[in-house]
């Protein structure tokens, strides 16, 4: 295998910025911004706007939005 063709893949932590959750992981992003850890190093901070404790889906906050009638015009066709 060929030397030093690989990023440099490294602990970083990751924040929600809506929700402040942050959680410990390994990544080849980097950022200027660090943040001490509960372990009592410090990671390289990189912050998202939307995570597993903000997105719809897996916090059960996901609505279907039907504004053409859609779904109705389906069961009706095929409820026969």
């Amino acid at each position: 295998m060929k030397a030093d063709i690989h990023p440099d893949y490294h602990e970083v932590v990751f924040q929600d910025v809506t929700s402040d959750f942050r959680f410990l992981t390994r990544s080849t992003l980097t950022s200027k911004e660090t943040v001490k850890w509960e372990d009592g190093n410090e990671y390289p901070l990189v912050k998202v706007d939307i995570s597993s404790a903000t997105h719809p889906f897996y916090t059960g906050q996901n609505k279907i939005m039907d504004t053409s009638g859609r779904i109705d015009k389906f069961k009706k066709r095929y409820t026969k």
